[in-house]
């Protein structure tokens, strides 16, 4: 939920879906469309989707390797070492937003002014250096908790790195139209028709072309 999803706006989302999807079991067992309906308000559905697919191949594990997560559905390099950091407290390394911060601030502030100029590798090689044996959860709650009160304070060094990008708008976006179809959807049965004129005859185009993709990506049928 928290991939391109600010904190505050999870919570609440987090957690109705944890009361209604309380284990890996009950998630993998649940209609697709509950989980939708669960996850409207949020975005990304794609998400939601991936989450019960790994849910199901979760629900008879009880460990697994770095490999083995980051082979689940939607489970990148990050989601699969913070996982196992937080979960199973393995020294890994990793990079999100709030320790990029926090490393470009003590590492690379003085000598580095241009925009775009570090790299996540150069961060990583950092961070092999740092982390204390063992406490890989301790470090990085507080690692990430000190890069989001380094960003309440108004610095905030993302923009020197690489990987830096602003978010795209929401309104006119492709991402607002598969929303509304989704929003729309788990309403109960609809039409293409309407489906494809729910945001005005200006934008049926574009309401084509993510019927077209949600369909395709089994989020509606």
């Amino acid at each position: 939920m928290l991939q391109q999803t600010q904190v505050e706006r999870v919570i609440p989302f987090y957690k109705s879906f944890i009361k209604q999807f309380p284990t890996a079991k009950k998630l993998a067992a649940a209609p697709l469309s509950a989980v939708l309906k669960s996850w409207q308000g949020l975005g990304y559905n794609r998400r939601a989707k991936m989450l019960q697919q790994a849910a199901k191949k979760l629900a008879s594990r009880q460990m697994l390797t770095v490999n083995e997560l980051e082979a689940l559905p939607g489970v990148g390099p990050y989601t699969a070492r913070a996982v196992a950091a937080f979960a199973y407290n393995q020294d890994v390394v990793f990079v999100e937003t709030n320790i990029r911060t926090a490393v470009i601030h003590h590492f690379f502030n003085k000598n580095t002014t241009i925009y775009g100029s570090v790299s996540d590798a150069q961060i990583l090689e950092i961070l092999k250096k740092v982390l204390p044996k063992g406490k890989a959860r301790e470090w990085y709650s507080a690692l990430m908790d000190y890069g989001a009160y380094l960003k309440r304070s108004g610095i905030s060094h993302n923009a020197r790195s690489v990987k830096y990008a602003k978010q795209s708008e929401f309104v006119g976006s492709l991402r607002e139209a598969r929303g509304a179809i989704l929003r729309e959807f788990t309403r109960g049965i609809t039409s293409r028709a309407r489906l494809i004129s729910l945001l005005g005859t200006s934008r049926r185009k574009q309401m084509k072309t993510a019927l077209k993709a949600l369909i395709k990506e089994g989020l509606i049928t």
